[in-house]
Formats: C-alpha cells, sequence, structure tokens
C-alpha cells in the first residue's frame, strides 16, 4: 500500500498516558517505528511536543476518547497537523490489543491516508460551545428543581401548580413566600395573584388550602435558593454569550440586505445550530414535503401545534408570498416562451452566512 505521509504519529491517550507511535523514514526508504509513554501533565505534553518536533514530524492522529485528547491537542496545535479522528472508524481487530498496538495502528493508518479527520473549531468557537453547552446545562437543573418544588408541593396537597401555569412567576413567588412565612390565610394568599392569575381567585384559594409542615417549608425554601442561584448563573453566561456573539451579529447585519439572508439567532450561535436556514425556506420546504405525500398517500397527516403554531404558520406563508425570495442574481428574469407575465427563477443554493 503506498505511503501518503513520510513522518506522522499516531497517540493512544488516556487519563494519565500518552502513547505516542512516531513512523519517520530510515535507511533503504523503510518506516523506523518508535513508541514512546508519555504522562498527561502539562510538562510531559511538552516534552512530547519537543520530540515530535525534533523528528519532524508533519501529522498526529488521536481518537477523540471524551475530554483526554484536548489538553495533548491544545499543546500539539501549531506545531504539526493534529487530527482527532473517531474512535469507531479506527477500531482494530479485537483480540490481543495493548496501547502501543493502538497508537501503531492509528499511525499506519495516518501514514497510509486511511483517517478522515473530525472537524475541531477554532479556540473562540470551542469557547462559545463551552459557554452555551453549560448554559442549556443549567437551564435543565433549574427545570428540575423547579419539578421538586412542584413535588414538595404536591406532598403537602397545594395545588398551585394546577393554577398558575408558573409558579416561579411574580405571583407565584409572593405566594410562596407567604407560605415559608407561615400564612395559613389561604383568601390573603389568592389575593396576591397578579394579572391574569386574579381572574381564578376564587380556585386559587381553593388550592392553597393544605398541610404545609415545617420540613416543608425547609425543602421549598432550599429549592427556592438554589433556583435563585442558577437564575443568577443562567443570567450571566447569557450576557457573555451576547458579548462573544456581537462580532458575528454585525456580519450578519452586513449580509442581511442579500437575498436568501436573515440575522443569525442571538441565543442558539452557529456552534450550536450549525448552517442557518432562513424561515421562509423551511416553511417553503415543509409546505413541498406535505404536498408530496399528499400526491402519493392521500390527505397527508399534519400534527397540530396549538394556535400559536399555526399562527406562526400563517405570518411564514403569508409574508413568503408577499416577499419572494429572488436568486442571488437579481431580479427574476422572465421566461423566454410566449407567455409574459410569468417569471423564471432559476434554482439556487441559499449562501451560508459564513466569514
Amino acid at each position: 500500500m503506498d505511503r501518503i505521509l513520510t513522518c506522522c504519529c499516531g497517540l493512544d491517550i488516556h487519563k494519565r498516558t500518552v502513547v505516542a507511535c512516531l513512523l519517520r523514514p530510515g535507511e533503504g526508504g523503510e518506516s523506523v517505528r518508535e513508541t514512546r509513554t508519555f504522562g498527561t501533565m502539562t510538562d510531559a505534553l511538552l516534552a512530547l511536543r519537543d520530540w515530535l518536533s525534533a523528528a519532524g514530524c508533519t501529522h498526529v492522529a488521536m481518537e477523540s476518547t471524551g475530554v483526554y485528547w484536548k489538553p495533548a491537542y491544545h499543546v500539539l496545535d501549531g506545531l504539526c497537523t493534529v487530527w482527532v479522528v473517531n474512535a469507531a472508524h479506527v477500531k482494530n481487530v479485537p483480540g490481543r490489543k495493548t496501547d502501543a498496538q493502538d497508537a501503531e495502528w492509528l499511525a499506519d493508518l495516518l501514514q497510509h491516508g486511511l483517517l478522515r479527520p473530525s472537524i475541531v473549531p477554532d479556540r473562540a468557537q470551542r469557547a462559545l460551545r463551552d459557554l452555551t453547552r453549560t448554559r442549556t446545562s443549567l437551564i435543565e437543573q433549574r427545570t428540575a428543581v423547579v419539578n421538586r418544588i412542584q413535588g414538595v408541593l404536591e406532598d403537602a396537597n397545594i395545588k398551585l401548580a394546577g393554577v398558575a401555569s408558573d409558579i416561579m412567576g411574580v405571583s407565584g413567588r409572593d405566594i410562596l413566600a407567604a407560605l415559608l412565612e407561615g400564612s395559613a390565610d389561604a383568601a390573603a394568599m389568592a389575593d396576591l395573584a397578579r394579572g391574569k392569575l386574579r381572574r381564578k381567585r376564587a380556585e386559587l384559594e381553593r388550592a392553597l388550602h393544605g398541610r404545609l409542615s415545617d420540613h416543608h417549608r425547609l425543602l421549598v425554601a432550599l429549592h427556592l435558593e438554589h433556583a435563585d442561584f442558577l437564575d443568577e448563573a443562567i443570567a450571566r453566561l447569557t450576557g457573555d454569550i451576547a458579548d462573544r456573539r456581537r462580532p458575528a451579529h454585525r456580519r450578519s447585519a452586513r449580509r442581511r440586505d442579500r437575498p436568501g439572508r436573515e440575522p443569525l439567532p442571538l441565543g442558539r450561535p452557529p456552534g450550536v445550530v450549525g448552517r442557518h436556514v432562513p424561515r421562509q425556506q423551511r416553511e417553503r420546504g415543509q409546505e413541498q414535503g406535505r404536498q408530496a405525500a399528499a400526491g402519493q398517500h392521500g390527505a397527508a397527516p399534519r400534527l397540530d401545534r396549538g394556535g400559536q403554531g399555526r399562527r406562526a404558520d400563517q405570518e411564514a406563508r403569508a409574508d413568503l408570498s408577499a416577499r419572494p425570495v429572488s436568486p442571488p442574481g437579481g431580479a427574476p428574469r422572465q421566461e423566454e416562451s410566449g407567455r409574459s407575465g410569468r417569471s423564471y427563477h432559476p434554482p439556487y443554493r441559499v449562501p451560508c452566512p459564513r466569514d
């Protein structure tokens, strides 16, 4: 098999050790294998970098094993071409497997051009991904905390969640504060309702009749403190994400006048959603899919998304019919057949908002 690379290295990375197999040309044109084991501390990774630099290594391949590949990638990035490959694509024959054999297998595949690298974003994009994923995790934790509060209230036979759609809203927090203070007057607590919830004061008064003991109050107080802490952390992350996303939004604003372009959403950076598809094109594709399904199998099934979803669909269709998307070349050209008044829109691919 032909060799694509002359000097390359395969890394088998673990939590505490890194096994490196270096393939470099020797006398007579044969590849010489050299295997060494390094630690995962920073000084050991720097020693690995110096060894590869002295050998003239041009390519390094490693498996994407959890998060253990990241320190080695950060140290070696810039020295040579570093490939992070999918572990499922480089699976060796089962049997007598060792760390050294795994490193040699990676080096052999890399040398013969049989590996496909995964996409690793730049440092700014990786930082943005960490922030957005942490924010998503905190939002999920807050949802779990709110569910715990509802569970405690249900145990005390307080049916607040059955009347108020959000027990963590302004009215819900006032009622919870009154419950924690030891109030037992359901009518007085029902008068704390605000907005549309005041129309349900009679039902709310019935829902607040329960048996809230001291241990229930302690649990609710702890969960509320946890929810407030998560709200503060989510707000800090949201502000930092918005600051990091401002350059991308400025670039998107410059492209907004181009056909088929829409600004990128602030809450979902491109590191999470990937390529951004305009809403009009997405709705048009869904409509075409429903029409094709209806032509083949009769009436196409359609999920009822509720009044809000239907209104959004209607607005999207009205917007699409009022402002048709023109091709990047400019205005649609007239059809060359004898019919006048009909416009021909050549098929095109909506460009992606890249730099």
